[in-house]
């Protein structure tokens, strides 16, 4: 009964969904307050009888309930429980089903606690948030049901798919999802403030910690996303350009851009229109992400269903929702001030500039993205990988870092070239420190990485200029956020540039005994051993290695072998062994047994990187995610300040 009462909260709830646009339409039309009171009650019950479908969907998993088709094919009881409970969401109708979940309670809290809009801007908010609710829920109960039943259940289920069976499914989707779904709720803020035309700082500010905290959540996401696919899949690099790869970026890349947009237009009172069209591109981008993942469209390890049926289900449901808030975009678009002049050179002009350039490359990326699947379409086989990206959007995102370098030393509204000239010698001091010092030392660097080392002196510097001649302990947490986030970017852009630059790689055959130099480690392979997981055999390799400066590790690289369960094939994986030290990490992978004149294998493959600073990378994107999480506490921490002084001067006001 478990699967049937989940898909009975799944229609109550879409009903609730159902009642709140009704309600909150019929309110905008006609201003009875008695319908506005129903639109908060129903959007926190959608909210939570939704979160209980999704409870009780993991509680089928954790059970191992064959009966219900989505745990016979994604779960098996042999599997830990941590991979239990992740493969909820690593298939397409329980990631979908996580999707809706998140999107509704976040309907619940705007409906909670969100006081600052008027009442119709944020009834209308409500009712956009309902509507695209609903969209999903008749995707999940017509289309994708989570809950269905099989006429006969399997003894056992056939299993997750090997490459998901990693920490990083516990954690990797669901970051995503908050992310692309915070992008949807900034979508929703704009619909509202569309409708009663009220887009200024009051909707701005509302819809602020919604987009700081998605674009908190998909850099998470996409920083777990790139470690994971860099260990897992044993190939050797952070970043392929692999399509669905991109269609995770792009939303990331619309998210920066509005997040710095929706700052000016809540402190400035500038940059309306473009706020809005942000907020309508950054959930487009989403929504195009989701369908050429479960359309069908490519074929990944990402790519959760191949039915073209549902890719025309999301088809329809994009182009009502972005087809009609571009359309309201359209007949509001002349009564969407932009607000407040400025000048090109001033903190809000380069922040215009910062935009454009995050618009372009994310145009770049997704004609990479698209064309070879629009070209397909048409009947020819095209391929764009690495080197396009790399030579349109590389460029780009250097001059990006370059603006970002100014953006913060520039004053509000206007500024002085020659004032920002004289802030500026330090940092480009050490950008000519690090380009002189791989001119000289570093051999024979590509372009692209030499600037890009630059381009991290240069920003690494820059990044902490907001702090000179301040009293650190009174700096607000906002200014430590972005000096935060923008060293992040350095250190990240540093790590790019260094591994792209310096990698090192050996592929042999080794025997037991034999020695690797590579980076200048030694490593000596000292055989293999048969090993059992929990629900897999495995080939273990052992190999000591000995660092430059002396010191011995011991690096143990598996490939795994997950055996065919209820008809299907079995899995070979690899599991990279990385050491890391503070230079960068010394990568192996254990691949093919290489049989000798006897038949018997007395070689295997090995293939060995040394990465330089190779994980810097991931370590700068934690530092962007922790530096916009300080903005996120500082502008909280602000706004309970001024709470509290308008609650003192309310009681000053009416004291006797």
């Amino acid at each position: 009964m478990i699967a049937e009462f989940g898909l009975a909260l799944l229609w109550i709830a879409a009903a609730l969904a159902c009642l709140s646009l009704v309600a909150g339409v019929l309110f905008l039309r006609s201003g009875k307050a008695e319908l506005a009171a129903l639109v908060r009650p129903a959007s926190v019950a959608q909210g939570v009888l939704t979160a209980a479908a999704f409870g009780l969907l993991i509680a089928l998993f954790v059970r191992s309930d064959m009966s219900v088709e989505l745990v016979a094919r994604n779960s098996n009881s042999l599997k830990p429980m941590i991979f239990k409970i992740a493969g909820t969401w690593g298939n397409h109708e329980g990631s979908m089903l996580l999707w809706l979940t998140i999107l509704s309670l976040s309907g619940a809290l705007i409906a909670l606690f969100e006081k600052r809009l008027r009442e119709d801007t944020l009834i209308a908010t409500l009712a956009a948030q309902a509507a695209l609710g609903l969209g999903f829920f008749a995707f999940l109960i017509f289309s994708s049901n989570p809950f269905s039943r099989l006429p006969v259940a399997p003894p056992d289920g056939q299993g997750l798919n090997p490459l998901l069976q990693d920490i990083g499914l516990a954690f990797h989707p669901p970051t995503l999802y908050v992310g692309y779904v915070g992008l949807s709720v900034a979508f929703s803020f704009a619909v509202g403030a569309l409708v009663t035309r009220e887009v200024g700082p009051a909707f701005a500010r509302a819809m602020r910690p919604w987009v700081l905290g998605s674009w908190i959540f998909l850099t998470l996401g996409i920083t777990a996303g790139s470690y994971w696919a860099y260990y897992e899949l044993g190939w050797g690099g952070w970043w392929f350009w692999d399509p669905v790869e991109n269609v995770s970026l792009v939303p990331w890349l619309a998210g920066a851009a509005l997040l710095h947009s929706v700052a000016v237009t809540a402190t400035r009172n500038a940059l309306r229109a473009w706020t809005v069209m942000l907020a309508v591109i950054g959930f487009s981008m989403s929504m195009v992400g989701t369908f050429i993942v479960r359309s069908g469209l490519l074929t990944s390890v990402h790519s959760f269903a191949v039915d073209p049926e549902r890719g025309t289900f999301l088809l329809v449901l994009m182009a009502i929702y972005i087809g009609g808030a571009l359309t309201l975009f359209a007949l509001r678009a002349g009564a969407v001030a932009e607000g407040k002049k400025f000048a090109l050179l001033s903190r809000e002009g380069a922040l215009v500039i910062n935009n454009l350039l995050l618009t372009t490359i994310l145009a770049l990326v997704l004609l990479g993205t698209l064309y070879p699947i629009v070209a397909e379409a048409m009947g020819e086989k095209i391929s764009v990988g690495p080197p396009y990206y790399n030579k349109v959007a590389g460029p780009l995102a250097l001059i990006l870092c370059l603006v970002m370098v100014a953006g913060p030393l520039l004053a509000w509204r206007k500024d002085d070239g020659k004032k920002l000239w004289s802030r500026l010698p330090p940092a480009m001091f050490a950008g000519a420190a690090v380009l002189f010092a791989l001119i000289l030392f570093g051999g024979k660097v590509a372009i692209l990485p030499l600037l890009g080392m630059t381009v991290a002196g240069i920003v690494a510097v820059a990044s902490i200029a907001p702090l000179w001649g301040r009293n650190l302990r009174r700096t607000p947490l906002t200014t430590w956020g972005m000096v935060t986030a923008h060293f992040g970017v350095a250190v990240c852009l540093a790590g790019m540039g260094a591994e792209s630059a310096f990698i090192k790689e050996r592929l042999v055959a080794a025997a037991p005994g034999d020695v690797v130099e590579v980076g200048g480690y030694s490593v000596r392979f000292a055989g293999v051993k048969p090993v059992a997981g929990p629900n897999f055999t495995a080939i273990e390799g052992t190999l000591v290695a000995t660092a430059p400066g002396g010191g011995t590790h011991v690096m143990k690289p598996e490939s795994r072998m997950f055996p065919g369960l209820m008809g299907t094939a079995p899995t070979e994986t690899n599991e990279a062994a990385l050491l890391t030290r503070p230079g960068g990490q010394l990568y192996v992978v254990l691949g093919q047994p290489v049989t000798g004149e006897d038949g018997r294998a007395d070689r295997y493959q090995l293939r060995l990187w040394w990465k330089p600073l190779v994980w810097w990378i991931w370590l700068g994107g934690g530092l962007i995610a922790f530096g916009a999480t300080l903005s996120m506490l500082g502008r909280a921490q602000l706004l309970a300040i001024w709470r509290s002084r308008r609650h003192r001067k309310a009681q000053e006001r009416f004291a006797p």
